[in-house]
């Protein structure tokens, strides 16, 4: 039998802490929705900041709200102009770059582990095209999701929950 659990048996924490040196970075992300819900997903896998870079929205928003239901003012988060100046500044501090993309010499999710105490900034891209390339030459690693179907991407939304659940459960 299956009892559903209230919101006080979870024992959720009553404020934000995160738990991961991982933070998601946002290049020119275009839907609000996509927005919200990697702020929820980012909540919930403990996701130490959110960088929202160029043409991606920002808090408060009507629509980020409507899938993020309230995480927007849980994570921590930041705007930069341009995806390019977020990167360059994570890099500064010591952050390893890691884009999630299609590309030649990429590495399958499966098979890449964080390394232990080392800072992460997982760079997710534009719905229509990707991860600039501007910013993969900045980058120390790219993650593949292997894919078995005839459409070419997931949704940037779905990505970061399956690539955090990944290297964060691993």
């Amino acid at each position: 039998m299956f009892r559903k659990l209230s919101t006080h048996q979870l024992n959720r924490l009553t404020f934000y802490q995160y738990k991961h040196p991982v933070s998601v970075v946002l290049d020119n992300v275009r839907s609000m929705n996509n927005i919200g819900s990697i702020f929820r997903s980012s909540d919930c896998f403990g996701v130490e900041k959110l960088y929202l870079c160029g043409i991606s929205g920002t808090p408060p928003h009507r629509e980020i709200h409507k899938t993020a239901l309230g995480a927007e003012n849980s994570v921590p988060w930041e705007y930069s102009e341009t995806t390019l100046e977020a990167c360059l500044a994570l890099k500064a501090k010591g952050y390893k770059l890691m884009a999630i993309e299609q590309v030649e010499n990429s590495t399958a999710l499966g098979s890449f582990k964080l390394e232990k105490d080392q800072p992460y900034a997982l760079i997710l891209g534009n719905e229509v095209d990707g991860v600039s390339q501007e910013v993969l030459d900045l980058c120390d690693i790219c993650i593949e999701i292997p894919q078995y179907g005839t459409k070419h991407s997931f949704n940037v939304s779905v990505c970061a929950g399956i690539v955090l659940w990944e290297l964060l459960n691993n």
